[in-house]
């Protein structure tokens, strides 16, 4: 309750009264029936108290009685409200002399034989319960702030940090079980036997885990190129330039639609065994476990088998949408992937028909050549196009590589390169068969 208020309050009272003491005989009336309670000063509730646990007081100031707002109930401004009520009750004393003679006459005694105003005695309860609310408010935003303290100790303690530590534990367990490598603190029996054999790992990163431990077939393996992340299976080929290759792509009969949205090159798509896309998540963690080198086999129509070769390959995390990083290249069927200035899709974006990263400034590259790869603007290569099982015509929007022999010659009738058969597979840099 603001203090203009109050003084709005005390002028109406005082007038209230002043014109009793001008009516005396009215007033003389009034006092007689109502002496007892003339001067006492009620101070209640009425209503109901709104969600701000804002509740509306009454004041009785016989022979006045004034309804007050529901703010009056607010425990931060009572204690104000309470001093200026003592003025008010003050300033009636002096000018109700006839009826605080009346009212003391009528009041009771207290245990000790003194008598007490009434008024003074409900402002005196009502300043009790403010200091005993403030002091609990006080306590409570003591141990408020205490609690924060703690909290702000417990953050203090980098749990990334813990995380870490953790990680590197679990990371360096195969590295520790290895270095045993049948050692024993006596001469063991059949020692030499047990040397000989190869040390089993725990976690296989990648197909060349598998080649090290002595697997030599091609086949479905588990890998866990993270311990942070979960494992995955992956096509493992034993027997290309030696083996322990991972294969990350693979095309040879278009068996599996490769027109996918951006969620589907994300997490894979299509059969192991078959034509399949890993999946842009894995392939970031395959190439972020180790330093990969790239091998990509491509066959057409004519049997002609080559190959290209880059010694260096990187795919980045979704946030960085899936960046393509290269190193140099080798081999038979040219670097498409870097065919020039202006067709060069190393440390591109990857893009589909439904996201577009590409620089092409007038449309989607991924919607017009209908897959989803680190396309420029637009492509010197795409081995995730259409699989078109001869030549084609139209849009070259099928399996392409730039640089294939006889490719930027012009074809009778307009038709274009297919291939038959394509593989994009990696292994560790430093690996050894």
């Amino acid at each position: 309750m603001k203090l203009p208020t109050w003084f709005w309050l005390s002028s109406a009272v005082l007038a209230t009264y002043g014109f009793l003491v001008v009516a005396q005989s009215e007033t003389k009336i009034i006092q007689d029936e109502g002496a007892k309670d003339t001067c006492w000063v009620n101070l209640e509730s009425r209503g109901k108290c709104s969600e701000d646990r804002n509740c509306p007081f009454q004041l009785t100031l016989p022979p006045v009685t004034l309804q007050l707002p529901g703010q009056f109930g607010r425990i931060e401004e009572v204690f104000k409200e309470v001093q200026t009520l003592k003025e008010v009750v003050n300033s009636l004393k002096k000018t109700c002399q006839d009826c605080k003679l009346q009212a003391d006459d009528s009041r009771a005694p207290d245990k000790n034989g003194a008598q007490g105003e009434p008024g003074d005695n409900r402002v005196q309860e009502l300043e009790s319960q403010v200091h005993k609310l403030s002091s609990e408010l006080k306590n409570a935003k003591d141990e408020i702030q205490g609690l924060h303290g703690r909290l702000e100790m417990l953050h203090l303690v980098n749990l990334n940090n813990i995380e870490n530590y953790v990680d590197d534990k679990v990371a360096n367990l195969t590295f520790v079980v290895n270095s045993l490598d049948g050692k024993c603190s006596s001469k063991c029996p059949n020692q030499e036997q047990i040397q000989s054999q190869p040390v089993q790992h725990l976690i296989y990163k990648d197909c060349s885990d598998y080649y090290v431990i002595g697997k030599r077939s091609s086949e479905i393996y588990r890998v866990t190129p993270d311990p942070k992340n979960s494992s995955f299976e992956v096509y493992c080929d034993m027997e290309t330039m030696g083996g322990g290759w991972t294969v990350l792509q693979a095309r040879l009969d278009g068996s599996t639609n490769f027109t996918r949205k951006w969620q589907d090159y994300k997490a894979g798509f299509g059969n192991l065994r078959r034509e399949f896309w890993l999946g842009n998540d894995k392939i970031h963690l395959l190439t972020k476990s180790k330093e990969m080198i790239l091998r990509i086999d491509l066959e057409d129509f004519n049997n002609v088998k080559l190959y290209a070769l880059y010694n260096q390959f990187y795919v980045a995390n979704e946030f960085l949408k899936y960046r393509l990083h290269l190193g140099n290249y080798n081999g038979t069927a040219g670097d498409a992937l870097r065919f020039s200035k202006h067709y060069n899709h190393d440390l591109k974006f990857f893009t589909t028909p439904d996201r577009d990263n590409d620089r092409y400034p007038s449309g989607n590259c991924g919607l017009y050549y209908s897959s989803g790869w680190w396309f420029d603007a637009c492509l010197s290569a795409n081995l995730n196009g259409k699989y078109y099982h001869q030549k084609y015509k139209g849009v070259r929007n099928g399996i392409f590589w730039g640089t294939w022999p006889g490719m930027s010659q012009a074809q009778p009738g307009g038709y274009k390169f297919s291939f038959k058969q394509v593989k994009m597979m990696i292994r560790p840099k430093h690996f050894k068969p």
